[in-house]
């Protein structure tokens, strides 16, 4: 894997994809993508493409347009998280530390009880952003655990006793296990059918029960608030799904990955039927996230002055904790639950007022906020995700998109860490970063746009309006 400096020279140049040349995060990711997606290393990055949403909608970056949906926006965003922080960790001298790990430990120092009964758990892929901290909840709660995966992100950084299987889904390298018996595998990084069914073809009466971790990009439609588990998934319409690879799901500009991922779905259940279980996360944040989807608040909110907020206070936001998220995947292996479950948050439902005002309580902050409507950050180009990380406005083709029914998960024990925790525990993740890291978020405006924005829309609502002409005599 190339080291941090290649990556971060790739992190600078433009990324040409396909049919496109795009523009992202205000730092092009050419090399990186190059390096990444299309040689066999890729396969460290997957996991992290859980929860996004990668659904045809037109967003625009702070300079021009761009034909990138907003889920495009959030799988490329991840890709560029995972490689980073597995390049930080493969590079030679770097420590097991947050920040070349790019996961913060999330302190099990305290209690967090003993399962009911230990467990043998495999976990395929386990290097991302949620997979460690499964793995270190689980041997906290007493589980026996084995990861697979290459062995070149994070290596040696395991808690003691966790075994590692190397092999390579994406070349069929499965030999590693063959023979093995255990009580359940998590299959964190799956995005192609066909990874799903040769590890189950080996795993098929060697494993009890199959988590699969998805993604509420499965769904067809977006567009209604209140969606729950039986809303129907998107279609695919290729030719053959078994045939499909990195390239083809790069040509697609990623439309390919709801279909892909609902037809994973579909394998998991066919080789374990009645004894699998399905995870759809929604956004994913907190410490460790090298995207800034959510990052961007705190930092910016901690930064204080005038805060540009978007859209109205009321609009509604979803997202939940990378710690909550594998906390309540092991819990629910513990369970031994079935079925298919949303998983974002919180329990109650959050607007993104009362997002950034929690955060400014969280931090202390002195920020004020400026509320700019939805059609006017459309005319200054100002995009929902990307430039403003979290929100999107509650109408339109992803009007659902903050409004995900959780009932199902609820009642089944997901539960979430306070939004004060979250933010306090995410700037203090970056602010451990390099120098370098810290000088450019990844998602969000830049200081000079944010401002420029602002001046805009002050302008406009002070502008006085001119004055009637006065009426012609006789």
């Amino acid at each position: 894997m190339a080291g941090v400096d290649d990556v971060a020279r790739g992190v600078v140049g433009v990324v040409e994809i396909g049919l496109g040349l795009f523009e992202l995060f205000h730092q092009p990711v050419e090399a990186l993508l190059a390096e990444q997606l299309l040689l066999p290393n890729w396969t460290a990055c997957p996991e992290s493409f859980s929860g996004l949403n990668v659904r045809s909608h037109v967003i625009r970056s702070t300079t021009h347009s761009l034909n990138l949906s907003m889920k495009t926006f959030f799988l490329l965003s991840v890709i560029v998280s995972s490689v980073v922080a597995g390049a930080a960790a493969a590079k030679p001298g770097a420590s097991p530390s947050a920040s070349s790990s790019g996961v913060s430990d999330p302190g099990y120092s305290v209690d967090v009880g003993k399962a009911p009964k230990p467990l043998k758990i495999l976990i395929l892929g386990g290097t991302g952003f949620t997979g460690p901290y499964q793995v270190k909840y689980a041997v906290a709660r007493g589980h026996k655990v084995t990861v697979f995966n290459r062995g070149k992100t994070h290596p040696g950084e395991w808690p003691d006793g966790v075994e590692q299987l190397i092999g390579d889904r994406d070349t069929g390298q499965l030999d590693a296990l063959k023979g093995r018996k255990w009580d359940v595998v998590i299959d964190i990084p799956t995005t192609f059918p066909k990874w799903v069914h040769d590890a189950a073809a080996i795993l098929k009466g060697n494993v009890e029960r199959y988590i699969f971790i998805s993604t509420i990009s499965v769904y067809a439609d977006d567009s209604k608030p209140g969606m729950d588990e039986t809303a129907p998934v998107a279609k695919y319409t290729g030719a053959d799904a078994m045939k499909e690879t990195r390239d083809t799901l790069i040509a697609s500009k990623f439309a390919l990955y709801g279909p892909l991922k609902a037809l994973s779905e579909k394998e998991v259940e066919k080789w374990f039927p009645g004894k699998a279980l399905i995870i759809r996360p929604g956004l994913i944040v907190g410490p460790g996230d090298e995207s800034d989807r959510f990052t961007y608040w705190p930092v910016r909110i901690d930064r204080g002055g005038e805060v540009l907020a978007p859209g109205e206070p009321s609009d509604p936001v979803q997202f939940i904790d990378a710690r909550d998220l594998a906390e309540w995947t092991i819990r629910m292996a513990e369970q031994g639950a079935t079925g298919v479950y949303n998983a974002t948050g919180p329990a109650a439902p959050l607007t993104i007022g009362g997002m950034v005002d929690g955060i400014k309580t969280a931090l202390g902050s002195k920020a004020t906020f400026t509320w700019v409507p939805a059609k006017f950050l459309e005319a200054q180009k100002v995009s929902p995700w990307s430039d403003m990380p979290v929100w999107v406005p509650p109408t339109g083709e992803d009007g659902g998109l903050g409004a995900i029914s959780i009932r199902r998960a609820l009642d089944k024990g997901l539960t979430f860490r306070p939004l004060a925790e979250t933010a306090r525990d995410t700037p203090a993740w970056f602010k451990a970063q390099p120098k370098e890291r810290q000088e450019k978020l990844k998602a969000g405006l830049t200081p000079e746009r944010e401002a420029k924005v602002l001046k805009a829309w002050g302008a406009r609502a002070t502008r006085v309006p001119p004055a009637a002409p006065s009426p012609k005599g006789p």
